[in-house]
Parts: C-alpha cells; structure tokens; sequence
C-alpha cells in the first residue's frame, strides 16, 4: 500500500508578525501570539488531514534554515552570512520544535476531529544545506551541526494512544548542486559528512521510526552508503527515476523510494502552462513577460491560481511509472516534489494536496 505524504510548507496568510512571535514564545504561557501560532498550525494539519494526506508534515510557515539555525548557540547572522562564534549547542529548551510540540500538546483534539490515531512526519534541515549558509567552512562544520539536528531530531520523536511521529525526514536541498571540494572523493569532509547523517538517522531508528532523505539532486551518491537511512526523496523527474541501476541499488541498500509525481515550482508551472497554451513559438524574454503578467492577474484575483496545477493524468502517470520501474514494494510513499510555499494562495496549496491524495489512494487501490 502507498501512502501520501508532503514535504511539509504552506504559504502562510492572515497575520505574519503575530505567528513568528508566537513560535518564539513558551510553551503554555498565555500570550496571545502563542495561541495565535498554535492555532493556525493546528488547523493547518487538520487541513492536510483533511485534503486525505496519510502522513502530513508539520505545517512550516517559517523559513526552515532561520529557524534551526535559531536553536543553536555559537551562530552569528552577519551580511555575509552565518558565523560561528563558538561551540555550537542546542539552546537550553530548544529541542522541541514549537510546531512539533504544538501537534503533540492537542493530540487528543485531532485524534477526536478526525477519528482515529494521526500520523505525521517531522522535517529537519540537514547539516549540509546548513552549512552553506556559513562565511567559513572546515571539514570539521557537518559534524558541528549534526550534533545539535540529531539532539533536534530526538527531542521531536513521540508516539502516543492518540498519534505519533512515523516518518523523520533531513531536507538536503543544497546538497549535490555545486562543486563542493569539502566533500570530495576521500576527503575527511565527506566521511564526516556520511557519519552525520548516520547519527540523525540512528536517532529516528532506534525508535522505530522511518527516516527519509530530501534531496533537489542525487548525481552525488553519498547517501547510498547511509545503513540508517531508509527512504530517498528525490524531486520530479529527477536522474534517479531514469537510471537503469537505481532498482539494483535500491534492492542491495534495503532502501525505498518517495515517488515525488507533482511538481511544485510554481514558476515552473505557470510557465509550462504559457508554453503549452501559445500558438506559436516564444522566446525567453516573452516567455518571462507573459509569467510576470500572470502572476499580477493572480494577485489581483483576476485569475483562479488552480488552472496551472498539473493535470491529474499526468501526475498518475508519473507514479504509475515509478511503481511499474522499481516494484510497488520499493514505493511506501508518494506526494509533491517539495513544499508549497511559493504556491499564490492557501487554498491552491490545499487542491494540490486534494489531487495528489485521491492519485496516491486510487493508484494504491489498484495495485
């Protein structure tokens, strides 16, 4: 059986300043904004529950590195970019994630709206991705970080009567996507790299929980050699779908695939759509003029942001594929290439959301 999932963000509406407050507040103090900030995230995964997601991610409104980076001690932020200062820890009750510890706190509420025990997936940004953000780098920076996403990753792991943690995911955006001389071929970078992973990974394992590697390329194939990890996430379309040994490895590793069957660069789509719907051939600079003027027509409410959503057929087909190539087995997951935050509207997040469920169930149903 294949079960949906997403990666996790939401455009965020109604108030900013008020939500970014409220995730910095404690918990269970009786500050406004920190009701303010709960409520809209439990509402948010009730939504992904509702829109028939089987493993929805905690709704992420907030910028993911930003707010790890947060949690740590020994970074400075500086115009250049991130600094350390000193020895990088977690900050005294920083563990738990406030939207984590949000769910956990009204676990009982959601199992009584929606009927039963909930599942849901935790996303942490990995130390990689990190680490790019940083002015000065040593071979030494993964393992610094990874310290404190692995205390990150322990701390958000629960399980209880009415719901629980199943799935720990690592966003590796940033890995693969540049020529990187800190992690090559028999460098201490890399080892350092792959064992900090391993730790994340452990920590999900040895509670017998699934772990998951999110990933925007794969042409670096470290993450093979990660015992710990189970699940690889790669975006549409991706080379790993396409090359001939990725079944073999997949079987030799004991690893399984999150087909990813829609895509989620909004951009990408608008400008699919324009593509598609010309008469006649257009060039970059129209191509780029005819987008700019679709997403004013969105703004202004003068277009319904739903009709550049992939079709279902074309989504079906992809995990049709996907399971057809490597064997259903292989394939316990499927659901959007990415998050949605840079979709125009809420309530197009949510419809993406609608249709890659009823995929996953209908596709699932007929195996």
């Amino acid at each position: 059986m294949i079960e949906s999932c997403d990666v996790g963000s939401l455009p965020l509406i109604d108030d900013e300043r008020m939500f970014l407050e409220g995730a910095t507040r404690p918990p269970l103090s009786a500050n406004q904004s920190l009701k303010y900030f709960e409520k809209k995230v439990i509402g948010a995964f009730l939504d992904k529950v509702a829109a028939g997601i089987d493993v929805p991610t905690y709704p992420q409104f907030r910028d993911m590195n930003q707010m790890f980076l947060e949690m740590i001690d020994g970074v400075e932020k500086t115009k250049g970019g991130y600094i350390e200062t000193g020895v990088l820890s977690l900050k005294a009750e920083k563990g738990p994630i406030p939207e984590v510890s949000a769910i956990r706190r009204a676990s009982p509420e959601i199992y009584e709206k929606i009927g039963g025990p909930f599942k849901l997936r935790v996303c942490v940004t990995g130390p990689y991705t990190l680490s790019s953000l940083f002015v000065y780098r040593d071979s030494g920076i993964f393992t610094r970080l990874g310290d404190a996403i692995s205390q990150i990753t322990e701390s958000n792991v629960f399980r209880g009567e009415y719901g629980g943690v199943v799935l720990v995911a690592v966003d590796e955006p940033a890995f693969g996507l540049m020529d990187d001389p800190l992690i090559d071929h028999g460098s201490q970078g890399r080892e350092n790299l792959q064992k900090t992973w391993e730790t994340i990974f452990q920590k999900a394992n040895s509670k017998d929980i699934q772990t998951c590697l999110h990933l925007h390329n794969t042409t670096d194939r470290l993450f093979w050699n990660v015992d710990s990890l189970n699940i690889i996430e790669p975006h549409v379309d991706d080379s790993l779908y396409h090359t001939e040994k990725t079944r073999e490895l997949l079987e030799t590793t004991d690893k399984f695939l999150k087909a990813s069957i829609c895509i989620t660069d909004f951009d990408r789509l608008i400008r699919n759509r324009v593509i598609a719907d010309s008469k006649q051939r257009l060039n970059e600079l129209s191509v780029n003029q005819r987008i700019a003027e679709v997403w004013k027509a969105i703004s202004h409410r003068k277009l319904d942001s739903k009709i550049f959503l992939e079709d279902e057929k074309t989504v079906e087909k992809r995990l049709i594929k996907t399971v057809e190539k490597f064997g259903a087995e292989r394939v316990p997951y499927a659901g959007p290439e990415c998050g949605l935050r840079s979709f125009p509207t809420y309530e197009c997040a949510l419809e993406c959301l609608k249709r890659v469920s009823k995929i996953v169930k209908r596709a699932s149903e007929a195996l």
